[in-house]
């Protein structure tokens, strides 16, 4: 068995037992005493297989109380499209050029937002941005006319949502700093996405595990019969 470090060895936590969110949420902030102000994740696994199209859970979703980071959104626009983006407080702004930049090994922003008429240009880049999950999509909304909307949201607490490989949904409600009271209405505005995202092909049960954390500090298992019955 591995040896604790340091800091495992101040953690407060009964790796087996099931907690209420409120509970979860206090134990998670009593666990995150790094010198940065930790992420606070949730960790969703639910009861599909994303091998297959009709299982697939994918969205948005705009958490209430923000997420407590500074998000670089990168849009592909040209002509007023971009003067738009850039009054809507886009980090940067482009089309051939932005392309260029991209290929030449440098991304300056954590989320992508596109005009449709720029999709010829920016599906060049997909093997680039795709692995990144930085492709622009329309049904995530990163795929519109509406740019400085998409940018408000992008900058405003929207996170993006993608079940892995495994079933499971990882992304971040926000920093150790907020208050408990913030974690948990951001926490059920995730959950409540995701459990309205349920995919047409998902049998049985479908949100099987929660468990939340920080950055640096251990897992805290969250009672499911709490979260939702479903």
């Amino acid at each position: 068995m591995a040896k604790l470090t340091k800091k495992q060895k101040t953690w407060t936590v009964d790796a087996d037992k099931l907690h209420g969110v409120d509970e979860a949420i206090g134990i998670v902030k009593a666990n995150a005493t790094s010198k940065f102000d930790e992420t606070v994740e949730v960790a969703l696994n639910l009861g599909v297989d994303p091998r297959h199209a009709d299982q697939m859970v994918r969205g948005v979703v705009t958490l209430p109380k923000g997420t407590g980071k500074t998000v670089r959104v990168g849009v592909f626009a040209k002509g007023a499209k971009a003067d738009e983006a850039r009054e809507a407080g886009a980090d940067v702004v482009g089309a051939e050029d932005l392309m260029e930049t991209i290929q030449g090994g440098k991304i300056d922003f954590d989320r992508c937002i596109a005009t449709p008429d720029m999709m010829g240009l920016v599906g060049r880049l997909g093997k680039v941005l795709g692995p990144k999950g930085l492709m622009p999509n329309p049904k995530l909304g990163t795929v519109t006319m509406n740019v400085a909307e998409a940018v408000k949201a992008a900058k405003g607490g929207q996170v993006e949502y993608r079940v892995e490989k495994a079933g499971i949904i990882h992304s971040g409600i926000g920093k150790a700093s907020f208050p408990a009271e913030d974690l948990r209405a951001n926490f059920d505005a995730l959950v409540d996405a995701v459990v309205k995202a349920k995919p047409a092909g998902a049998k049985g049960k479908y949100l099987r595990k929660v468990a939340l954390s920080s950055s640096m500090g251990p897992g805290v298992k969250v009672d499911v019969a709490e979260v939702a019955t479903i």
